[in-house]
């Protein structure tokens, strides 16, 4: 094992299938969740679209929790395309039961994981009246928030959209001992592993007097690693969110 600490910043049902897998290669991973997950406080906007959710050419879940949450207690029908951005949503899609048959995800041999690689391949889909439903997560209020640039080139097809949250995402609320290792963090040489440029946001804003000129970083994609040298952070390397990647990326700090 590493003797770098390694801090996953994603939210903690995930953070953790991170942190195992990520020890299992030798890393001394620890998770340390920048954003909390929480149900909506009124679902009922979600519950009306599932009702007709057979009626749309296509699903796109923009994260895992995207799927976990949209397919909790699910009874419907087995739907239609469903599209994801990485191996993480195709992961939660084949846990929630949807066949590979109805998955469409950029490659393994992706250069990058983003909305970009989803449309080379979601892009032959399109016709003027299809519909697709994106399936996301809102801010503390539950207002849908994330990137809209595949949102535009649906609409550019002559595609018609809808939009449901189906959680919230909050900043996590640290303990006495979570907040120690953030700070410490700083600068004592671990390496943040950053999937998320609303992750960075909240760490600076729970630590706004921190330095970190000295502190590295992994990012999953080039903005979110834009957005961790634009907080200050002085080591970024960006890396896909692929284990060996990310072990790669990891390994070349020591």
């Amino acid at each position: 094992m590493t003797s770098r600490r390694v801090l996953v910043t994603r939210p903690l049902r995930e953070a953790q299938r991170w942190v195992e897998a990520l020890r299992q290669r030798g890393i001394d991973a620890h998770a340390l969740p920048l954003i909390a997950i929480e149900p909506l406080t009124d679902d009922r906007a979600l519950r009306e679209v599932r009702a007709r959710a057979d009626r749309f050419d296509a699903w796109m879940f923009v994260s895992a929790a995207a799927v976990a949450h949209f397919f909790e207690g699910w009874q419907g029908p087995q739907g239609p395309r469903c599209w994801g951005t990485g191996p993480g949503t195709a992961a939660a899609l084949h846990r929630a039961g949807v066949p590979d048959s109805r998955i469409d995800v950029p490659g393994a041999d992706a250069q990058q994981f983003d909305s970009e690689a989803l449309w080379q391949i979601a892009r032959p889909q399109m016709r003027p009246g299809a519909r697709v439903l994106f399936v996301r997560g809102g801010d503390a209020n539950g207002v849908p928030e994330g990137r809209d640039w595949l949102s535009r080139q649906v609409a550019a097809a002559g595609a018609d959209q809808e939009t449901v949250v189906t959680y919230r995402r909050v900043p996590s609320a640290w303990s006495a001992q979570e907040r120690s290792m953030a700070e410490a963090a700083a600068r004592d040489g671990s390496v943040w592993l950053f999937s998320s440029s609303q992750a960075i946001a909240n760490l600076v804003a729970a630590l706004p007097g921190a330095d970190w000129s000295g502190a590295r970083a992994v990012a999953t994609h080039p903005r979110i690693a834009q957005s961790a040298q634009a907080a200050g952070f002085g080591h970024v390397l960006p890396s896909l969110a692929q284990l060996d990647a990310l072990v790669a990326s990891i390994e070349s700090f020591q």
